[in-house]
């Protein structure tokens, strides 16, 4: 599989990164076979967090052996120094691990959140602690929604984040004001050394009233052409890799069409792009 550089920590990352959100509610003994599996892709970078369910407590038994294998990155969504603290040493009591090496202010939807972390007092404070420690190597931002990619575009001129973790897929892009703003933020990106980190790459659409079929909070493409082509379109772009399906049953689709990752040209993006205004946006 396609490693890219991860922005300014120079680790080579897969271009699929294995997003733990699939964990959320599951057996260890099928957790382990979908570890196996990830391991068997070769996939390198995990991406979980204390809101992924059992994710944490699934993962952690694979740690002692197998944690020099992955980049690993942990989440908060507390907006507090002190609850920013707790919630990263109950982190690594259950991942087993004394170490990430990144971490990330998870979720910042808003700019008045991104205003809660970033205040005297705020989540940031409790990371920069973290990282003189040396308990974390990089510090990172994710979320999602229609404003995403303008609210880090702010969070880059506030602080200087070793990473960002935003939406992008064919449809979202068909919304031009989002499209603008997403580019904008991978441009800023590069021009700063900063990781990118795709998530909802394979997303259809909301679920709506239709019948949920995977766990995933949106409804996912599920057919492998269509899957292909949403992980072709979203690593065409400058960025180090996608999150894959928080849904164990599209993960392995998602798997081999990263490890069989074919470029678009800019007239195919466009072509995606105009065709996904048949769709639903996810955010609006």
């Amino acid at each position: 599989m396609e490693k890219r550089r991860f922005g300014r920590s120079g680790h080579m990352s897969t271009v699929a990164i294995f997003g733990a959100a699939a964990f959320w509610e599951i057996e260890q003994r099928d957790a382990d076979r979908v570890m196996e599996m990830v391991i068997e892709a070769g996939v390198n970078h995990i991406d979980v967090a204390p809101s992924y369910g059992q994710a944490e407590q699934r993962i952690g038994p694979w740690m002692p052996r197998e944690r020099e294998r992955f980049f690993l990155g942990c989440k908060t969504m507390e907006r507090t120094r002190e609850g920013a603290w707790g919630e990263m040493q109950k982190s690594f009591n259950l991942l087993q691990t004394d170490t990430f090496d990144l971490y990330q202010l998870h979720a910042v939807n808003s700019m008045e959140e991104l205003d809660a972390c970033t205040m005297t007092g705020g989540a940031l404070e409790a990371l920069l602690e973290a990282r003189e420690q040396g308990l974390i190597r990089y510090i990172g931002i994710t979320g999602h929604g229609i404003n995403a990619p303008a609210i880090y575009i702010e969070a880059l001129k506030r602080f200087d984040f070793d990473s960002v973790l935003f939406p992008l897929n064919f449809v979202q892009m068909s919304i031009p004001g989002f499209r603008k703003s997403a580019e904008a933020l991978i441009a800023e990106c590069k021009a700063k050394d900063v990781g990118t980190m795709a998530i909802k790459t394979t997303t259809k659409g909301p679920w709506g009233e239709k019948q949920k079929t995977a766990t995933t909070w949106y409804e996912p493409f599920d057919q492998m052409d269509e899957i292909q082509q949403a992980v072709n379109f979203a690593l065409s772009y400058e960025v180090t890799g996608l999150c894959t399906a928080g849904d164990i049953k599209v993960l392995p689709m998602v798997l081999e069409a990263c490890q069989n990752y074919s470029p678009l040209s800019q007239p195919e993006r466009e072509a995606m792009i105009q065709s996904g205004q048949q769709f639903e946006p996810l955010f609006t």
